[in-house]
């Protein structure tokens, strides 16, 4: 029998990762919900889901895994919501960029016989460069080939997290194991503080002295360091997710004023080998990084963070294994 997956919460992400399980109906079924009618349309228009359920707790009824697509400030009374009418042994996993609260809120609020797993979603790197998010922005290959960080409450069995860790094999992603305070120590460069630093720039600059005259010129590069705090960012998500991960996000905007200071210092000092040094070695650091996400072989970079292994081994020993050999 296919995995039962509900998916909470039917945008970019969402849809994208219906899109993904599409072509794996043997092994999984796909419900969707949103709590917008119009929203779980698309998604049935697009075969993101396989069925929609518009009643909340009744969309999780008989979930295997229950994927919570949702922005952060939503988690905790989505988690309240559905906890009543989760199956023995239900994995229940959010895809917010903030841990630590959300296991939080995950043993304050969901049953015991249920199972609580972190995910975080990393685009895959043929799209690292378009700026178009929404719902019409999803794709089924949205996350091919890139890394998802998983992490899990103590205790966890390992079989919730092998279930969830095959399901991203099928996405076409690989997972990389971390405990919950490094994934939200890795989320402060990788997602926050590129947010931080592109709402900065915005309240730096727009409608300050000159600002009148600037937008009119204002072009690529403006344009790419802002897109990080783009049309579509939800500024009450941004907001929770820098408070909840207070002690991380105060450690990253520290390291990032003290490089800006030693730029400004620089300048002000006329050390222009310094410059050019440090804007060399920005340079260089941005071209390896891109170089190596483009190939996506993190194996061949350092062997011991990612677990690599291929769709058929990650299927087997967990229930969508089962269902594979039951089904092959």
């Amino acid at each position: 029998m296919p995995v039962q997956v509900t998916i909470i919460g039917l945008g970019q992400t969402g849809i994208s990762l219906g899109l993904a399980l599409a072509g794996h109906k043997d092994k999984v079924f796909v419900t969707g919900h949103d709590k917008e009618y119009s929203a779980e349309r698309l998604a049935k228009q697009k075969g993101a889901v396989d069925a929609t359920n518009h009643n909340l707790p009744g969309s999780v009824e008989n979930a295997d895994l229950i994927l919570l697509a949702i922005p952060v400030h939503a988690v905790r009374d989505t988690f309240r919501y559905i906890a009543p009418d989760l199956k023995k042994d239900a994995v229940v996993v959010d895809l917010c960029p903030v841990k630590a609260e959300a296991a939080k809120w995950a043993k304050e609020t969901l049953p015991a016989h249920s199972h609580y797993v972190g995910l975080v979603p990393v685009t895959g790197a043929v799209y690292l460069r378009e700026t178009e998010t929404g719902r019409d922005a999803a794709r089924a290959d949205l996350f091919s080939r890139s890394v998802f960080l998983l992490s899990a409450p103590p205790g966890t069995p390992g079989e919730a997290i092998k279930l969830v860790s095959d399901l991203v094999g099928l996405i076409g992603a690989t997972t990389m194991i971390a405990d919950i305070p490094e994934s939200d120590g890795l989320m402060v460069s990788a997602r926050l503080l590129p947010q931080l630093t592109s709402a900065a720039l915005l309240n730096a600059t727009v409608d300050q002295p000159g600002w009148q005259e600037v937008r009119k010129v204002a072009g690529r590069a403006y344009f790419s360091a802002t897109s990080a705090f783009g049309e579509d960012s939800d500024a009450v998500a941004l907001s929770m997710s820098s408070l909840h991960n207070r002690e991380n996000v105060v450690h990253g905007l520290n390291r990032l004023i003290t490089a800006l200071i030693e730029l400004r210092d620089d300048i002000e000092d006329g050390k222009e080998d310094s410059l050019k040094e440090r804007f060399e070695s920005a340079r260089k650091g941005r071209e390896t990084w891109l170089t190596q996400r483009g190939k996506g072989d993190w194996l061949g970079v350092e062997k011991a963070s990612v677990e690599k292994i291929s769709v058929m081994e990650q299927l087997l020993g967990s229930k969508l294994g089962r269902s594979r050999k039951k089904n092959g």
